[in-house]
């Protein structure tokens, strides 16, 4: 007789039976109560919260210096690529969810189950370099925000944001509906701090919604390219889709039943399209902020610090200039930071449990995961003290690498959401599987032509 956890054709398998050693994220893992028999709105509200936890992902500080920048250099040409990032990201996480549902394991676990030992330990290294690049503009993005408004040294900020991963084990205690709330209080403090900026503004309208339309410049221009592949390695975070098939089981329903996990899946996608339409606007409002108020100012945008500069000197940015702007820049700057933080830690568990099967104490686990990240920005903010241009020169880098590890994650996650054998009746529907592997061609080609472009190999 065939195991079930490890038969692929399982029919049980297929609908997320699994050894509850193997659970993805154990400790909140089917701990969150649904109505079985409720409205719609009743139900989407049990279903809301993992979106928001998703969302914060792609607006994290790694977007603000590559959307501003984006808008300052480019106006509104490159809101066409927040758009098709978006819209990417709503299609690869809808599949990420489906796949923790359905199979009731995370990607990283999948992956490590139907990968040989090699590749398995490559695609490993790879997703630990992105969970690393992400935490790069987390954890400084937080220290700056840190000492633009207390005023703390940024070695002082960057071992204070190290440290907030003890909150989080806190927060885990009271529950995951509280994390879910926490983050999504925070998304709001961005959402709405930026939208009051953008109002006041005051960007044109017609040029703004034409940037949304294509413009074959972001493929010819080298440095529209660097930018646009910036932003999708900002908008679409490789740890994102491991964090997704993982905490799309947070919810308690009767994964026997059919029915019920269609259902599951069914609310689980609305709410990460809402939650990722929500960071669609707050990316957009990024790159109108840095196109409305900077381009053509020859103003020197590199930095968070030169963003809360120039937003209260009347020079660059005129009339609406005040020190209300620049706080509420950093205030934002902040809650993006530890939104972000929270949700990479978590992803750094799934990370390690699911490809490694780590098995050590859940204090020390998240200590590990937080150290292995935040290590490299410690060294480098000490090897580059009292430089913190040089420091934040690691960001638009770390999203590029972003974009290139994307593939990594991306290709496994179609695979296996393709795979009929593994997920039955909710294997991918056949636009959604070529879409899928058209974004990663597609990707792949761009980040190739990058590389050979920066290193002088290409016209």
């Amino acid at each position: 007789m065939k195991n079930h956890e490890t038969d692929p054709k399982s029919k049980h398998h297929m609908i997320g039976s699994t050894d509850s050693n193997q659970k993805s994220l154990d400790e909140v893992n089917g701990t969150v109560e649904v109505p079985q028999n409720a409205g719609f709105w009743r139900t989407l509200m049990a279903y809301t919260g993992p979106g928001a936890l998703i969302a914060v992902g792609y607006m994290d500080p790694g977007n603000w210096i590559t959307s501003i920048a984006g808008g300052a250099q480019y106006k509104y040409a490159l809101l066409t690529v927040v758009l098709l990032s978006s819209l990417v990201a709503m299609l690869l996480q809808a599949m990420s969810a489906r796949l923790g549902i359905v199979t009731g394991k995370d990607l990283a676990q999948l992956t490590r189950e139907r990968t040989g030992k090699k590749t398995g330990l490559f695609l490993w290294i790879v997703t630990e370099l992105a969970i690393m690049a992400t935490d790069i503009a987390e954890i400084i993005g937080s220290a700056i925000a840190l000492k633009l408004l207390f005023g703390f040294p940024l070695i002082v900020g960057l071992i204070i944001t190290a440290a907030d991963v003890l909150i989080l084990l806190i927060l885990m205690k009271l529950g995951f509906r509280k994390i879910e709330a926490i983050v999504a209080t925070l998304v709001a403090v961005i959402l709405f701090v930026f939208l009051y900026e953008v109002i006041l503004a005051k960007p044109e309208v017609t040029q703004m919604l034409e940037g949304y339309i294509p413009s074959s410049a972001i493929v010819t221009n080298h440095g529209m390219l660097y930018l646009t592949l910036g932003i999708v390695g900002a908008t679409v975070m490789p740890h994102d889709l491991y964090l997704g098939s993982s905490i799309s089981q947070t919810r308690n329903f009767d994964r026997s039943d059919r029915k019920s996990v269609a259902k599951a899946i069914k609310f689980t996608t609305i709410d990460s399209n809402i939650q990722l339409t929500i960071a669609f606007v707050v990316n957009s409002l990024l790159l109108i902020l840095g196109a409305a108020l900077f381009f053509g100012t020859n103003s020197d945008l590199g930095r968070f610090v030169d963003l809360f500069n120039a937003l209260s000197d009347n020079q660059v940015v005129g009339a609406i200039a005040s020190p209300l702007l620049s706080m509420l820049f950093a205030l934002a700057l902040l809650a993006s930071g530890q939104s972000s933080t929270i949700t990479g830690t978590l992803a750094g568990q799934i990370i390690m449990e699911g490809f490694i099967n780590l098995k050590m104490p859940l204090w020390a686990q998240r200590l590990l995961t937080r150290l292995l990240s935040v290590t490299p920005v410690i060294i480098f903010a000490v090897i580059y003290h009292g430089n913190e241009a040089k420091i934040e020169d690691l960001l638009t880098s770390s999203q590029v690498f972003l974009s290139i590890a994307l593939p990594f994650a991306m290709i496994p996650l179609v695979l296996f959401t393709s795979n009929k054998d593994l997920m039955g009746e909710f294997v991918n529907k056949t636009w959604s599987k070529v879409l899928g592997w058209i974004i990663a061609v597609i990707l792949i080609i761009l980040n190739i032509y990058l590389i050979l472009n920066t290193l002088g190999i290409t016209a």
